[in-house]
């Protein structure tokens, strides 16, 4: 394990590099903050287990597009270009939008000046929080970094890391999943500082999107644990048992054992947090986990009692529920918890999972999963005499004899996919990946100092950009258009 380097002798990182997001540079340095075993929540919590029936866990996904839609064509938040064009759609929504990414940093302190013990997890992509920084909001920035680096606030908050630009793990190229990680990290860092960094352990995927290739959840798993993750959001419905079956219904509200299996047959596991099926937003947004957890209580870990959990996300801006119901329920929960001594409670992620183990749970007892699909995979290929010929033709099978395989992935829909009738931005973003892989993996193996440049910083934000899922989310038309723009832009970025 690398050893922690505190803030004090790292240099500190600007915002902005070459009139760029600081995305790159200092890999080293984040490493060397990002891997470490030390605790997280365990030295300032007031909870106490033995006293716990059950809690609940609420995160809030926040998330705005990079598009090259300035004057000029310049990259801008598409929130900026939402307060540009009010007319448009519902961009009349941008200041009450603006008013959500900020609105949390009121709610906490106030929660904590009356008495009360929140608990929030927030997953802001790196598009957003460049916008931000972009458009001068430093009223949303500063209330974000009062309840980040103010260590009154740090037992009541969790960031999660995500993707930088919103990639969605499934349609990402392999190589570029470690650098969307890293690229997140780097720009939170110079936001926020490396102390804050240092407490980012649980990791939001976008769209809740888990991939269900072999290889593709290994390497995404290998990459999160070399980032410094201890574990990661899934979405219910993108797991099975081993044996292919579904969860069993207590075990949604204990951690999991996520188990990737590649190709080779080397296997890696993560820690996963399950977010139940249901209606995300009305669900959060009414706070219906914490009603939900009133219902249940401890559970078997191995020969240990301990509390469930009820684990729950959600867009923290998007639909009238999120912009009125939120802030109206958010609220009172927490005051209904001071005075009701129920032994139920807000945990954050990581705050449940020491809780947990240092009471004396082994995380190999944690029920195991794996990607939905995969025991299908494993039935036709003895994971013991693995090769990637015969996966590979394990998987062509299937998709001719079983209709309702793939290997898409799966997210918190089941009815879109981020791949079929898109090729028109996906073939441009694997020959780009491939552009960029080729032209800078020798050169950075032989200096790693090449991520420091202007050049290779242009070209991976560009590459970064291109993955966006907004640009297949939102159909065929401007969105794709958008796409097209950041490729060629991209393709002139790397040939420079």
């Amino acid at each position: 394990m690398i050893a922690t380097a505190s803030s004090a002798n790292l240099p500190a990182l600007e915002e902005s590099t070459s009139g760029l997001p600081n995305i790159c540079g200092w890999e080293a340095e984040i490493s060397s903050v990002v891997n470490h075993n030390e605790p997280i929540f365990l030295p300032t919590t007031s909870l106490n287990i033995e006293n716990i029936n059950a809690g609940f866990a609420c995160a809030l996904h926040m998330h705005q597009p990079t598009i090259p839609a300035g004057q000029n064509g310049e990259l801008i938040c598409n929130l900026q270009h939402m307060f540009e064009n009010p007319g448009v759609g519902d961009n009349h929504n941008a200041e009450p939008f603006a008013w959500c990414y900020k609105r949390i940093g009121d709610f906490i302190p106030e929660l904590v000046k009356n008495g009360c013990n929140p608990r929030i997890m927030l997953d802001y992509s790196g598009n957003l929080l460049w916008g931000l920084v972009q458009m001068g909001r430093e009223d949303v920035l500063n209330n974000l970094k009062l309840i980040t680096c103010d260590p009154q606030y740090q037992p009541h908050v969790e960031w999660l890391g995500t993707m930088w630009s919103h990639a969605v793990a499934p349609s990402t190229p392999i190589p570029d999943l470690k650098l969307q990680i890293q690229a997140w990290q780097h720009y939170f860092a110079a936001i926020f500082g490396y102390d804050a960094l240092k407490r980012v352990k649980g990791f939001s995927p976008p769209e809740m999107h888990l991939p269900n290739h072999p290889d593709t959840l290994y390497e995404y798993i290998k990459a999160l644990k070399e980032c410094g993750y201890r574990w990661l959001l899934v979405q219910e419905h993108s797991v099975e048992r081993l044996d292919g079956s579904g969860l069993h219904h207590d075990d949604k509200y204990l951690p999991n054992r996520l188990v990737a299996r590649n190709s080779k047959g080397e296997t890696i596991s993560i820690t996963a947090l399950i977010k139940t099926q249901g209606s995300d937003t009305k669900l959060v947004a009414q706070m219906q986990p914490y009603h939900e957890a009133k219902g249940r209580g401890k559970q078997q870990i191995g020969n240990l009692s301990v509390p469930s959990c009820v684990s729950q996300i959600a867009d923290g801006e998007n639909g009238g529920v999120m912009m009125n119901e939120f802030p109206r329920d958010f609220q009172p929960v927490w005051y209904e918890i001071k005075d009701s001594g129920s032994g139920v409670v807000g945990f954050n992620g990581t705050e449940y999972i020491e809780l947990i183990e240092a009471s004396g749970v082994n995380p190999e007892d944690y029920p195991t999963c794996q990607a939905i699909g995969q025991h299908k995979i494993w039935q036709k290929v003895d994971p013991n005499k693995a090769t990637t010929e015969a996966v590979e033709k394990a998987i062509s099978e299937l998709k001719e004899t079983d209709h309702q395989f793939h290997i898409d992935g799966a997210s918190w829909t089941n009815d879109l996919s981020w791949v079929k009738g898109y090729e028109n931005v996906l073939e441009p973003m694997n020959k780009l990946s491939a552009m960029f892989h080729e032209k800078y993996d020798g050169l950075v193996q032989k200096d790693p100092s090449v991520t420091k440049s202007a050049e290779y910083q242009e070209a991976l934000l560009y590459l970064l950009l291109v993955e966006t899922s907004c640009f297949r989310y939102w159909g065929q038309g401007t969105w794709t258009d958008y796409a097209r723009e950041l490729y060629e832009r991209g393709v002139a970025a790397i040939n420079k």
